[in-house]
């Protein structure tokens, strides 16, 4: 890449007042690390209903179940947390199609995505990985919003998303088989076989989907993979007294954009010619061999460097271990061990540009937790161990190995106590944890967190904390290799962030609200300039440093859930939040409100369900930073300075024919909206350079699936 990233339909309105299709996923307030007391709003089959859990988790966490997963069609981690208040998912690029978990709107890198409770993602593996995080036997996706929400991952400044395993407690042989457009083909299998003391699970899952453009010019703006997944799951309920759970996951991904088709090798040997119609599409060049150059407004810029030079091609392989164990001790003590390791590998070919990452983490903790009179004490150690070495050659032949090397160890030290006070209608957890980072020294990160029970239906969550973390590569806001011969550090500090939320819970017979309120500041922010030469050699080289003024952003959010009847559910939830940030520095663009409808509806042998989401305007001008760097369409005109608002509807459901098998089918973006449409996600700087990262609306257009699930 050579940069950094940096219309309402009324008649969509319409229909779905008409239909009403309700959308947000977030049914609960749950709890995060401790797991000992939480309210969970559930919905029924008959009633919604309040589920008192073990005291002790008071932080307020979003709770996906499997339910919902199923509903959603969601293949993927990324399918199944998108459009939910305060939670989405964040494109960064429109031909590699790069993707981020975003909690209240902030950066994907400062989300912290855990299997099982162990974090075991990085900027790097995290750019592609979360596209192959299989929700096959996942009991629930929880995710939990704001700084030092985990004990263990002070690096989550945004918070933490947490999938669960789940131990399953009968026989299973689940077969589903989909297809629909775009090539769209995916199998899903899941064996389960419980045994005395214990159980064992097998999940594959693998996914195909054609590259997709709509406007005709011939580059993508949906990149086409081939995804294979594999899992192993060990569920042991005695093991000289620990209670164990451990998966291994391996992961196998090829995906490319810009230049249509799978045939890779030809893709990257063409760099040379023109075989792209630049005039095709909303504000298309007037000459199909170029772009207009913006500074004269006239002159036709030639593009003569083949299908390769834009083209975004990745090869992905990916090994993950993790095991973790309990052991209930004298005096209501409990010990907790837990241990990972990820080998995450990257062969990946950027417009020209070679780009190789060999990664490893370790993840090691050990905890226990007992009760001290009335309070309950946990403090544990754990340690983390994160490297990356890079080899790459860029389009010229340049040499650029260990372009983005680093290698960090971080060994930490936490304690937390927990206490209910006012015959237990008042709860507080304070935390404090200590991290000996081998680059930024000692960091100490503090959070508290505080429960009301108003009343059995009512209750109110209070927190404020701190978090670090230490950035790392240019995927902190790039997604791939820059044209550089060097990436030059000046990052003196860590990235910190202060948080604090607000939680007001209410969940009745027939009714649930959850309403959110977040700060999130977060000081010596990242940054990467790709623009800056060397002042002796005029090489192309990369400033990686940190914004002088922090990035402030503020948020409220709101779900209401309503039985309509014993099988209809329908819920309208919505979120406003404010930027406060230098232009430039808070990449990709950002709405100030969305709202979010939804319906589920579950009668006979139908499970049916409907959800639109409504994304207001984006300040474009303000986010991509136009003052200083001008974006221009094909054709020479000015990029829209706002986006314009819209809806996008997705529709699914199953119909039983039987106990062992169900017709699966759906349908993605009902209304076919596009924002290729409106303008397209190319674009030029006032110099006629080119990128592919102007980003606000969809990037795919209506799809149609259906398919076969079967229990054998």
């Amino acid at each position: 890449m050579q940069q950094q990233a940096r219309g309402t339909r009324d008649s969509g309105r319409t229909l779905l007042a008409a239909a009403m299709a309700l959308a947000l996923g977030a049914p609960g307030v749950a709890a995060a690390d401790a797991r000992l007391s939480t309210v969970e709003v559930r919905g029924g089959q008959d009633e919604t209903k309040v589920q008192p859990k073990l005291r002790d988790d008071i932080i307020k966490t979003d709770v996906i179940d499997a339910a919902d997963i199923r509903r959603t069609n969601a293949a993927t981690l990324n399918e199944a947390v998108a459009n939910n208040p305060g939670v989405d998912v964040q494109v960064e690029c429109s031909i590699c199609n790069v993707r981020n978990v975003t909690l209240n709107n902030l950066p994907g890198r400062f989300t912290t995505i855990m299997i099982d409770g162990v974090p075991i993602f990085s900027s790097v593996s995290g750019a592609y990985g979360l596209d192959m995080i299989g929700v096959n036997g996942v009991e629930s996706i929880d995710i939990s919003r704001g700084a030092g929400t985990s004990l263990i991952a002070p690096e989550a400044l945004s918070g933490v998303v947490n999938i669960v395993s789940r131990r399953p407690q009968d026989a299973e042989r689940v077969l589903e088989v989909q297809g629909g457009e775009y090539g769209y083909r995916r199998l899903d299998g899941f064996l389960a076989q419980p045994f005395s003391g214990g159980a064992t699970t097998l999940s594959l899952s693998a996914n195909h989907h054609d590259s997709v453009e709509h406007d005709g010019n011939g580059i993508s703006e949906y990149s086409g993979y081939q995804r294979v997944l594999g899992g192993l799951g060990l569920f042991l309920d005695d093991v000289g007294g620990f209670r164990v759970r451990g998966r291994l996951d391996m992961v196998s991904e090829k995906r490319g954009g810009g230049a249509m088709g799978d045939d890779y090798d030809a893709i990257k040997a063409s760099m040379s010619g023109n075989p792209f119609d630049w005039s095709r599409g909303k504000h298309g060049s007037p000459d199909a061999s170029g772009w207009i150059d913006p500074s004269d407004g006239v002159t036709v810029i030639p593009y003569d460097d083949g299908r390769g030079g834009m083209s975004e091609i990745i090869f992905t392989d990916r090994v993950q271990g993790i095991v973790s164990g309990e052991r209930p001790l004298d005096g209501g003590a409990r010990l907790k061990l837990a241990f990972g390791y990820a080998q995450h590998k990257q062969d990946s070919f950027y417009e020209g540009d070679i780009y190789k990452a060999d990664q490893d983490q370790i993840y090691a903790e050990t905890s226990l937790r007992r009760p001290f009179g009335d309070t309950l004490v946990t403090a544990g150690l754990n340690y983390r161990f994160e490297d990356l070495r890079s080899h790459g050659i860029l389009a010229d032949g340049t040499v650029v190995n260990g372009l983005d090397n680093y290698e960090y160890r971080t060994p930490g030290v936490f304690i937390q106590a927990y206490r209910a006070l006012f015959d237990e209608r008042l709860e507080l957890n304070g935390s404090l944890r200590y991290d000996d980072h081998n680059v930024f020294g000692g960091i100490t990160s503090p959070r508290l967190n505080a429960l009301w029970h108003h009343s059995h239906e009512l209750s109110s969550r209070f927190a404020v904390g701190k978090g670090f973390r230490a950035p790392t590569s240019f995927y902190e806001q790039d997604h791939g290799i820059l044209s550089t011969t060097r990436i030059d550090r000046d990052i003196k500090d860590p990235e910190i962030s202060h948080n604090a939320s607000y939680a007001l819970a209410y969940a009745g017979d027939r009714s649930a609200f959850v309403l959110s309120a977040s700060y999130n500041k977060i000081e010596n922010f990242a940054l990467l300039d790709s623009g800056a030469v060397d002042p002796v050699t005029s090489d192309p080289i990369t400033l990686f440093t940190q914004a002088d003024s922090p990035v402030t952003v503020r948020g409220v959010d709101a779900t209401y859930t309503y039985k309509v009847t014993p099988q209809l559910d329908a819920t309208v939830g919505g979120e406003k939040f404010s930027y406060e940030f230098e232009p430039g520095v808070l990449s990709f663009a950002r709405p100030e409100e969305r709202v979010y409808l939804r319906l589920d509806y579950d009668v006979g042998n139908w499970e049916l369900f409907t959800r639109a989401t409504w994304t207001g305007p984006m300040d474009l001008k303000r986010f991509y930073d136009y003052d200083n760097e001008p974006r221009y369409n094909l054709d020479g005109t000015r990029k829209l300075d706002s986006s314009p608002s819209y809806w996008v509807v997705d529709m699914s459901g199953r119909y039983r024919f039987s106990k062992s098998m169900a017709l699966v089918f759906g349908v993605n973006n009902l209304f076919d909206y596009r924002q290729t449409d409106t303008e397209d996600f190319l674009w030029v700087n006032g110099s006629g350079e080119f990128d592919v990262t102007h980003f606000w609306g969809p990037n795919r257009g209506r799809q149609l699936y259906a398919g076969v699930r079967v229990n054998l």
